[in-house]
């Protein structure tokens, strides 16, 4: 069975950066695309990033594209989310899952707090 551990969140000021990682266990990450979500208060869960699978291509909504970067280590097969230039709408629990048509079961997620 597939497990995902989100890990890295915290609380940051306004304008600082975090990297969250998202191991895989079970699975060849190499195999499979990969997107972070994230569901802030009161919102619902939206995915936000996205990568293939050699990391060829990416990519980010308007929302957060210049911000974030999305990587991955195959051979780790880690999934990483470099968070620059952090604002309070960012605060959220942020999980990782497959890009792939069915979702993997959701890990416990990481909290990421963005506030002064």
């Amino acid at each position: 069975q597939v497990q995902l551990v989100e890990s890295g969140g915290g609380l940051v000021q306004p304008g600082g950066s975090l990297r969250l990682s998202c191991v895989a266990s079970g699975v060849t990450l190499s195999r499979h695309v990969m997107d972070w979500y994230r569901q802030g208060p009161g919102k619902e869960r939206e995915l936000f990033a996205h990568i293939t699978t050699t990391a060829g291509d990416t990519y980010y909504p308007d929302s957060v594209k210049g911000r974030f970067t999305i990587s991955r280590d195959n051979a780790k097969n880690t999934v990483y989310l470099q968070m620059n230039s952090l604002k309070p709408e960012d605060t959220a629990v942020y999980y990782c899952n497959t890009g792939s048509a069915i979702l993997w079961p959701w890990g416990q997620g990481t909290q990421v707090t963005v506030s002064s």
